[in-house]
């Protein structure tokens, strides 16, 4: 900012820029008066693009504060929201990985809307090349979804893997059948499901060396809709902090952005969100619809409201008890995490630790 609070310099946001101000006057005014300084400055910016190994100077650009074009030039744009959020995450995904010497990545793709959103923050920030999509379908898993995760990888040009788990699934159910009984299956065979997905994701990751990328977003950590061991296991959280319904405006936004055919079909945005651990599954069979609980995490995680508060803003008072008492009591299921991106003004981790062995209950 100048003397007079204008803006004359700002660098871009999430890409490494050196942006040089120069502060000096140019002429002074008598003994004890006003220092004056020229509006505009002159201003040289150098652009810098980051590399494994080093750092190398891509252009320089010097504005001649003659011609009166410095602070148009120089003042970057800023970004709308989604597309804030979005560079963000391939920042974070790109330093993440590239800092700690990573090759490439791996991650389970469902057909569904978190992963194929992961899928393209993973390419964008890395390049397709470096990308690795495991689908693991099992009996659970619908044609649809089967079909747009084949499609998603193929838009994005990343390497599309499938190894299906119902062979697997079934010697699980066999070994352990003395133990879980003829009764219909619940949530035990469910995780069994993505545990393995998780064990076959790992066992990828030590053979090769690739990272594996998490896909659950902050509505499903908050109240601990996600299995540990499971779709839990994995090296860094892309969407840790980016709640459900955010999820879908970024897809929108990262389709809207495409040139050509966009990278998530619309069938992955329409479709009702499920994990597909069970027949006819949905996740609004467990959770509130995603649009009212991520108004109640909101409030409860990021604005620290009590019940009461958060009950005046019209919301039912049982639903908001029931979300409440789902965040505090999966602290346990949040420590035990992969790290991810900060996107909001407050993650789960160091920004909001509660104790994991306590008997309150508010």
């Amino acid at each position: 900012m100048d003397p007079e609070g204008r803006l004359v310099a700002r660098a871009a946001q999430f890409r490494e820029e050196l942006l040089v101000v120069d502060l000096e006057p140019r002429s002074v005014r008598s003994a004890g008066a006003k220092i004056g300084f020229p509006s505009p400055w002159g201003l040289e910016v150098v652009r810098v693009k980051e590399s494994l190994d080093s750092v190398a100077v891509a252009s320089i650009e010097t504005s001649d504060s003659a011609t009166g074009d410095a602070e148009c030039n120089l003042v970057r744009e800023c970004l709308a929201e989604e597309a804030e959020v979005y560079e963000a995450l391939c920042l974070g995904v790109r330093d993440y990985v590239l800092k700690n010497r990573f090759q490439q990545v791996v991650m389970g793709i469902s057909g569904g809307i978190d992963s194929a959103l992961t899928a393209c923050i993973a390419a964008d920030a890395l390049g397709n090349d470096k990308v690795n999509a495991v689908s693991m379908p099992s009996r659970y898993s619908s044609e649809g979804t089967r079909s747009d995760a084949r499609e998603t990888a193929a838009r994005l040009g990343v390497r599309y893997h499938e190894i299906p788990i119902e062979g697997v699934y079934t010697s699980y159910l066999e070994c352990l059948r003395s133990y879980l009984g003829e009764s219909d299956a619940g949530v035990t065979e469910q995780n069994i499901q993505a545990r393995i997905r998780g064990n076959l994701l790992m066992a990828l990751s030590n053979k090769f060396g690739w990272l594996v990328l998490t896909t659950g977003n902050k509505s499903e950590m908050a109240v601990g809709y996600a299995t540990l061991y499971g779709d839990m296991a994995g090296g860094f959280a892309v969407l840790k902090d980016v709640p459900k319904t955010l999820v879908y405006r970024l897809a929108e936004y990262r389709n809207g952005r495409a040139v050509g055919l966009p990278p998530i079909p619309e069938s992955t945005i329409r479709r009702a969100p499920t994990a597909e651990l069970a027949a006819g599954q949905t996740d609004q069979d467990t959770l509130p619809p995603y649009d009212l609980l991520d108004r109640i995490i909101e409030a409860y995680v990021v604005h620290d409201e009590s019940l009461e508060e958060i009950v005046a803003r019209g919301l039912d008072r049982a639903e908001v008890q029931r979300v409440i008492a789902m965040i505090d009591g999966n602290e346990y299921k949040r420590r035990q995490a992969a790290p991810g991106v900060r996107i909001t003004p407050k993650a789960f981790g160091k920004d909001r630790r509660l104790p994991i062995t306590n008997r309150y209950r508010g």
